[in-house]
């Protein structure tokens, strides 16, 4: 049921070092379960001579960049030539793949970025995954918590597929692009090669190789990007 939510659907599993994680995972969601357990037994195993450990519970590869301005805390992995910059705030439980970039005042929490994923400018990015070369503009807002603190649903063509999760906020599939100041409401679940327009809210899932622009208005792509019907 819904195979367009299953994790294989959405992201590459070897482009993570937490690809044992996934592959357990049905849904991507269910990784959030016991993630700060995962980071601690997944660091123990990470060689030393590739990554420092920092503190109890923090492993930072050796050609990973923090700036001294950046807030990390554990638990947490950052791997090969990522970058992370002035005044980044890494609150824990989370994993940054390779190549990576996380941002001037971005806030990270709970999440699993996969390699090659920008989040460069201002975005709070909370109970979230973003797959392989997932780009979020500045401003970019998963927003994970519901008004009603209610458990988190994602709507797929007007049903609502139960999470069992208070917190998640958003899965954003490999090679999408989420345009600056969007906002992807709890549950929102973003297809493979799909690009959301600057100014969007967003909630429920948009289909792979599509363009969001606004509620309800979803144009479809060619597989190599070139718009047909927008």
């Amino acid at each position: 049921m819904y195979e367009q939510l299953k994790s294989g659907n959405l992201l590459d599993f070897s482009q993570t070092v937490a690809k044992s994680l996934f592959e357990r995972a049905v849904y991507p969601w269910e990784a959030f379960e016991n993630l700060s357990q995962y980071i601690m037994e997944l660091g123990a195993t990470l060689p030393s001579d590739k990554f420092d450990k920092i503190g109890e519970d923090i492993w930072i590869a050796k050609t990973a960049t923090v700036a001294p301005s950046a807030y990390i805390h554990g638990p947490l992995i950052i791997c090969d030539d990522t970058e992370v910059r002035h005044c980044a705030f890494i609150r824990g439980t989370s994993i940054v793949g390779e190549r990576c970039v996380v941002g001037n005042s971005t806030e990270l929490k709970g999440s699993i970025l996969f390699n090659n994923v920008q989040v460069p400018h201002y975005n709070y990015i909370g109970d979230s995954i973003l797959g392989y070369k997932a780009h979020t503009g500045a401003g970019t807002i998963t927003s994970n918590l519901k008004s009603d603190r209610s458990l988190v649903t994602v709507s797929v063509d007007g049903d609502k597929f139960a999470t069992y999760r208070k917190k998640f906020g958003a899965i954003i599939g490999d090679n999408t692009e989420v345009g600056c100041n969007s906002v992807l409401n709890p549950g929102t679940v973003l297809g493979r090669n799909t690009v959301v327009y600057p100014l969007s809210m967003v909630r429920g899932y948009v289909p792979e190789n599509t363009i969001y622009k606004n509620a309800g208005e979803v144009c479809e792509k060619f597989p190599e990007n070139h718009i047909i019907n927008c």
